[in-house]
């Protein structure tokens, strides 16, 4: 089953060939060998535990605030950006401080933006393109074009790489099109294929297609989490796959070469089944950890003051000043509530300076962190 054709375009000194894959309807698998078969199953069962933990926590919309974050750092990190995760975390950065936090914000409100826009529409093409025109806005690459299909050639490779030394070229601007209207009937197609398969082999399609001048990784990333929502695998959209596709970095870009190559699915599903699992994993722990967290710093302060508890796991950096902004409560107020958590050891100051005085809920973040 050959993964695709390279199609030659112009001619002469111009002349460079992209790659047109296959479409999805026709890759066709008989049977899944024993590994694969098991990798399928434990991917499913974490799956399956994930979501029912995430069912259990009442407030898991702090949860998903700041695991969101997390994901936004770890997948525009990928892309090359060097902003850390106190950096998206500080409430001090609405206005963003540098390109990189603006990207990652971006990247928060594109997956916000295209979660919510599922209840009206269908996971299409028109979607992609609203998402990624909320991706782009005012970010690196702002002037390719967002949220619309690239009208020209693209190419991976090197920094200052032509068509004649790309890594990889992907099908023309016109062989796009067609790839994507075949691939979102593919994505809204019933099948007997395993829901988790398919949402591999639309990732691969998509990054393989690269239908965007920029941010094709990212959009290709919230895809996933689309589609499982979309197809009632996930009630909530707490499965991110960053963190183990920037700690694989070289062997994702290897294993989804491999397909064009070699016309190996198996090895990548395998990947990425094997990511799933991990990540399933480590979302569950995250998560008990930080219920552990918030009960046990219940203990610690009166039930009055337990709205700063809550305003903390979506902001666990802060300042009384904005904190109080934000909560309408009194500044005096506030800043007597936050110097009780200093001296319980719930918040720590991380900046002394009197008209910026910062705190941070170290242990929340660091949970995040690992």
């Amino acid at each position: 089953m050959k993964a695709g054709i390279y199609k030659t375009n112009l001619s002469g000194k111009l002349e460079y060939k992209s790659f047109y894959p296959t479409s999805l309807f026709d890759v066709k698998f008989e049977s899944f060998d024993e590994y694969t078969t098991d990798l399928l199953v434990k991917a499913n069962y974490q799956l399956g535990k994930l979501n029912g933990v995430a069912s259990r926590i009442i407030d898991f919309k702090q949860f998903i605030a700041s695991y969101v974050r997390k994901e936004a750092l770890y997948s525009s990190q990928i892309e090359g950006t060097q902003a850390t995760l106190e950096d998206i975390l500080d409430a001090e950065n609405t206005k963003n401080i540098n390109l990189d936090v603006e990207e990652v914000v971006n990247y928060i409100k594109a997956i916000n933006y295209a979660v919510e826009k599922t209840s009206e529409l269908p996971l299409c093409n028109r979607l992609i393109k609203e998402a990624h025109y909320e991706l782009m806005q005012g970010a690196r690459g702002c002037e390719k074009n967002p949220g619309e299909f690239r009208k020209t050639q693209n190419w991976l490779g090197h920094s200052g790489s032509t068509l004649k030394n790309a890594r990889y070229i992907p099908p023309t601007a016109a062989d796009m099109l067609e790839c994507m209207s075949d691939l979102e009937k593919y994505i809204n197609s019933s099948s007997n294929l395993d829901e988790l398969i398919k949402v591999v082999l639309i990732h691969y399609q998509f990054e393989t297609i690269h239908p965007f001048l920029d941010g094709n990784g990212r959009i290709g990333r919230i895809l996933i989490i689309l589609y499982l929502l979309d197809k009632k695998k996930l009630d909530y959209p707490c499965l991110y796959l960053s963190y183990f596709l920037k700690k694989n970095q070289i062997e994702y870009y290897e294993r989804m070469s491999n397909v064009r190559i070699k016309d190996d699915y198996i090895q990548w599903i395998n990947f990425f089944l094997m990511g799933i699992i991990e990540i399933c994993t480590e979302a569950i722990e995250c998560i008990e950890k930080l219920v552990l967290l918030r009960e046990e710093n219940k203990k610690l302060i009166k039930e009055n003051n337990y709205w700063l508890l809550e305003f903390l796991e979506f902001n666990p950096i802060i300042t009384a000043i904005k904190t109080s902004e934000k909560t309408n409560i009194d500044y005096y107020k506030v800043n007597r509530t936050i110097l009780k958590f200093v001296r319980v050891g719930i918040l720590k100051v991380t900046d002394e300076s009197k008209k910026k005085r910062t705190y941070i809920y170290e242990k929340y973040v660091n949970i995040l962190k690992e």
